[in-house]
C-alpha cells in the first residue's frame, strides 16, 4: 500500500512511487530552533520528547488513539530536497540579512530521520497525561518533526474518538461516514475517514478512502438525482434500472410520505427484475414519526429486509435521543459532526521535551513550570503502565522507562494524593518499539486488526466511563520516583 507521502511519477515506468519532500511539513520556529541547535553545538544531543493530551475530548473520560501508521510513513519519507532547500534560502531576517546560514542547510539535506520512537498501539483506549508517543533522538531531528507528529496523531485520534462515541450511541446498528464534502479539507477527509472506521464506522462514501485503504464503499444518491427528472417516480424506477443491486432510495426530496409509497413502486419493479430494494433515507424532518411510518409501509408490502436510512447533522447526542425515543431506523450516515470532530475542532494534544543529554551525555531531566497545574510537564524518559483486573482497565501509572516498577504500585496524582493498586493486578506497558534509529522495528498492524483492536478495547471499559454526559474520570498517576523528580523540577 503507497504511503499519504507518496506520489506516481511519469516517465521510467509510469508509476513507479516516489517519496514527496516532508521536511517544510512543519512551523517556521522547529527550524529556527534546530538552526540554534546546530549553531552551539547542541544538534546532535540526545533529548527525549513525549505526544499526549491534557483532557479527554468531548467532555469524555477517554480517547481513542489513531494515526501512528501515517505518522510512521511521514517520519520514513522525511528529508528536505533541494527545493525546499532553494525555498530556505530565500527566507529573511528583520535586517534582511538570510535567515539560514548555508553550513545549516547543507547539513539539513544531508539529513535523515534517526530517532527511536515507542508508541501507543493504534485501537489502544488511552487517557489524558499519558504519552502516546515517545521520541528519543539527537535533539533536532526530534524537535523539527513535532508538528507534523501532532497534527497526524491529534487529528485522526480526535476523529477516531468521536466515531466511537457515535458508533456507541447507535447501539450496535450500522454507522456510515458521510463526511468528505465537509470535511476539513481532501487531507481532512482522507485522514478522517480512515480514523471513523477505526472508531466502528461500517463503511465510507469517500471512495478515495475506500480505495486507498480497503473500507467498504457505501452511500445512496442526492436529492439532485430526483430534481433532474420530471417527477420522483420517474426518478426512482431510473435508479432502479441504473443501480439495481445497490438501490438505496432518497425520499424526501418533495413529500416524505408520497416519496416512501414511491419508493415501494420502485421495489416493485425491481422485484420483477430480480433484485429487491435495499431501502430509504431519512434526510429531514420528524426521525421518529418518520422512521415508524416507513417501517410500517415496507413491512405491509413485504419488505421486511428493506433497511431505514437516517442522515441529517447527526451526532452521538441526537442519535442516542433518537434511540431512546425508539426511532425505527437502522443504519445512521453520520456526516459533519463526525469527520469535523463536532463542536471540538482539535484534540489539543501537545509535544513536550522531557529530557536532554549535557555535554557529557547524560540525560537530565526537563520539566515545563506553569501556574496551570495541568500544563506543568513531566520529566524523564516515561514508559506507561496500565493495570487491569479481569481484562478491565483499573488505572495507569507513568513511571521512568529506565526503573522497573513494583507490582504493589503507589499512584500519585499531581494533587499529592496517593492511590495504592493490589498487587495481584495485571500490568501492560503501553509504549512499544515501533522505530530504531529510524528503521521499523515490526511489521505495521493492517487497518482491520486495528479496528478490531479498538473494538475489543472499548469493550473492556466500564459503562462509568463511556457515559455520553457525566463519565467518572479514570486514575492516571506516577510512580513515587517520577512524583519526586517532578516536584523536584517545579520547585526549580
Amino acid at each position: 500500500m503507497r504511503s499519504m507521502f507518496d506520489e506516481a511519477t511519469e516517465g521510467g515506468g509510469g508509476g513507479r512511487a516516489e517519496s514527496v519532500s516532508t521536511g517544510l511539513i512543519t512551523d517556521l520556529y522547529q527550524l529556527t530552533m534546530a538552526a540554534g541547535y546546530w549553531r552551539h553545538g547542541m544538534a546532535e544531543r540526545s533529548a527525549v520528547f513525549h505526544l499526549f493530551f491534557r483532557r479527554a475530548p468531548f467532555g469524555g473520560s477517554y480517547a481513542l488513539a489513531c494515526g501512528l501508521a501515517t505518522a510512521l510513513d511521514f517520519l520514513a519519507a522525511w528529508r528536505f530536497s533541494a527545493e525546499d532547500l532553494g525555498y530556505l534560502e530565500t527566507l529573511r531576517g528583520n535586517d534582511g540579512g538570510r535567515l539560514f546560514a548555508s553550513d545549516f542547510l547543507d547539513a539539513l539535506g544531508d539529513l535523515r530521520f534517526t530517532c527511536d520512537v515507542d508508541a501507543v498501539a493504534e485501537g489502544t483506549v488511552v487517557f489524558p497525561h499519558a504519552p502516546l508517543l515517545r521520541v528519543r533522538g539527537p535533539l533536532w531531528q526530534a524537535q523539527m518533526v513535532e508538528t507534523a507528529l501532532l497534527t497526524l496523531i491529534n487529528f485522526q485520534t480526535l476523529i477516531a474518538s468521536k466515531a466511537s462515541r457515535v458508533c456507541r450511541a447507535a447501539g450496535g446498528k450500522p454507522v456510515l461516514d458521510f463526511g468528505l464534502r465537509r470535511a476539513q479539507g481532501l487531507d481532512g477527509g482522507h485522514s478522517a475517514s480512515r480514523a471513523c472506521y477505526v472508531g466502528g464506522c461500517v463503511g465510507t462514501s469517500n471512495l478515495w478512502a475506500a480505495r486507498r485503504f480497503g473500507i467498504p464503499a457505501m452511500g445512496t444518491h442526492a436529492h439532485s438525482w430526483v430534481l433532474s427528472f420530471d417527477d420522483e417516480l420517474t426518478s426512482f424506477l431510473a435508479y432502479a434500472d441504473a443501480m439495481p443491486n445497490n438501490c438505496t432510495l432518497l425520499v424526501d426530496t418533495y413529500d416524505t410520505v408520497r416519496g416512501i409509497d414511491r419508493a415501494i413502486e420502485a421495489a416493485r419493479h425491481l422485484k420483477e427484475r430480480g433484485h429487491r430494494l435495499a431501502g430509504v433515507r431519512l434526510d429531514s424532518g420528524d426521525l421518529v414519526s418518520l422512521s415508524h411510518l416507513a417501517r410500517q409501509k415496507l413491512d405491509a408490502a413485504g419488505l421486511h429486509d428493506a433497511k431505514v436510512v437516517a442522515s441529517n447533522e447527526l451526532d452521538e447526542h441526537r442519535i442516542a435521543a433518537l434511540e431512546a425515543a425508539g426511532a425505527a431506523i437502522d443504519v445512521w450516515g453520520v456526516g459533519t459532526r463526525l469527520v469535523t470532530g463536532g463542536g471540538e475542532g482539535a484534540l489539543g494534544g501537545v509535544y513536550k521535551l522531557a529530557a536532554v543529554a549535557d555535554a557529557a551525555g547524560r540525560l537530565q531531566d526537563r520539566v515545563k513550570i506553569s501556574q496551570e497545574a495541568i500544563k506543568s510537564s513531566l520529566p524523564g524518559e516515561q514508559q506507561v503502565r496500565r493495570f487491569h483486573r479481569q481484562g478491565q482497565p483499573v488505572a495507569d501509572v507513568l513511571y521512568d522507562a529506565k526503573q522497573e516498577l513494583v507490582p504493589a504500585v503507589g499512584l500519585r496524582h499531581r494533587e499529592g494524593s496517593r492511590l495504592v493498586l493490589a498487587a495481584d493486578l495485571d500490568g501492560e506497558d503501553l509504549l512499544q518499539p515501533v522505530l530504531r534509529r529510524g528503521e521499523p522495528v515490526r511489521p505495521e498492524a493492517g487497518l482491520e486488526a486495528i479496528r478490531r483492536k479498538a473494538a475489543e478495547q472499548l469493550a473492556t471499559l466500564p459503562e462509568e466511563l463511556t457515559r455520553l454526559d457525566g463519565p467518572e474520570a479514570y486514575d492516571v498517576g506516577m510512580s513515587e520516583d517520577l512524583y519526586r523528580r517532578w516536584r523536584v523540577g517545579l520547585a526549580g
